[in-house]
């Protein structure tokens, strides 16, 4: 009986003494191979940051060249190579956190919910109008997931009573983006359209996703005569538009624009500010139209953070000549 006993006793020790050993070897084979992981986590990351850097700058000399070219035919394949560099880049692992920080012929805007963050920019033609470009890009993870902006503009009619997706886009370039928390989650965006040789263009937009997919205008904006599904002003080319959102107020502000002249009503080219301000205010998940808004502490927030191609190309052509003098 005491050998039998004594028997199970050794075996168990036995049997502890292998697990102990085993435990032993893979801690010693994991704490072995840690920095070799370690190293190629870091050799990855490297060579991810590298190739990022690399499309960057060929993105910002292929921008320059979509800029500040004199041929439209040169601008317009400068965009076309521009495109397809972006795409490459977009497709890299994790490139959503990469911000491109020196590609400033495109404005970069994340959602503040940091879901999407949208890509745009504008092409100038010859005649003195834009066509628009971007992409939305969504917050993955990993895989490349976007939705291409194609600018469908001549061919919506009433841009204000439209609702249309991303193949069917009022082009825009998006300097802010606000969420409103309903129970259908939607965007709004402010963006700066531009629109030819006698008038600019600004815009309210909405975006919203059904089932997975971008969805663009929404009836939201109420009062001032009707319901809109987006806001579009339009105004004199010369002068610039105040049109900024307030957190604090849940309020978005812009300058009442008007002719000199009621004879000249209808006729953008000559509208402009007249020191008045209007807005939308947000309440319950809906914009109201209010009028003559006290904005005397408001910062004057107009076209600061905007890539207008011309003014664009001013600056760079100044900066050239500035290197090549010193």
């Amino acid at each position: 009986m005491q050998r039998r006993r004594r028997g199970k006793r050794n075996g168990y020790r036995k049997f502890t003494l292998i697990r102990l050993m085993k435990k032993l070897i893979i801690t010693c084979f994991l704490l072995a191979i840690l920095p070799h992981l370690l190293f190629a986590q870091h050799s990855d990351e490297t060579a991810r940051i590298k190739q990022l850097r690399s499309y960057e700058d060929s993105l910002t000399s292929l921008g320059k060249k979509m800029v500040n070219d004199d041929e439209e035919l040169n601008r317009k394949n400068a965009n076309y190579l521009f495109i397809k560099t972006l795409v490459s880049a977009l497709k890299i692992h994790n490139s959503f956190v990469y911000p491109f920080d020196s590609v400033k012929s495109v404005l970069i805007t994340n959602s503040p919910d940091n879901r999407f963050r949208i890509i745009s920019w504008p092409v100038v033609n010859q005649d003195g109008s834009y066509r628009f470009y971007g992409t939305i890009q969504m917050n993955t993870g990993a895989d490349l997931k976007m939705f291409p902006l194609d600018d469908y503009t001549p061919l919506i009619k009433t841009p204000e009573d439209t609702i249309t997706d991303n193949r069917k886009w009022l082009g825009a370039e998006y300097y802010k983006i606000i969420p409103v928390y309903t129970p259908q989650l939607y965007y709004v965006l402010l963006g700066w359209k531009g629109n030819n040789v006698k008038t600019t263009k600004k815009v309210i937009e909405v975006l919203s996703f059904k089932n997975g997919s971008p969805v663009l205008g929404m009836p939201v904006f109420a009062g001032n005569g009707k319901t809109r599904d987006r806001v579009v002003f339009e105004y004199a080319r010369q002068v610039s538009l105040l049109l900024k959102y307030i957190p604090e107020q849940n309020l978005i502000v812009f300058d009442h624009i008007s002719p000199p002249d009621p004879k000249l009503k209808n006729h953008y080219e000559a509208y402009g500010p007249d020191m008045s301000y209007d807005g939308y205010r947000l309440k319950n998940g809906k914009w109201t139209y209010v009028e003559n808004l006290d904005m005397r502490n408001v910062p004057n927030g107009h076209d600061d953070e905007l890539v207008d191609p011309k003014k664009q190309a001013a600056i760079d052509k100044a900066a050239a000549k500035s290197t090549k003098q010193n």
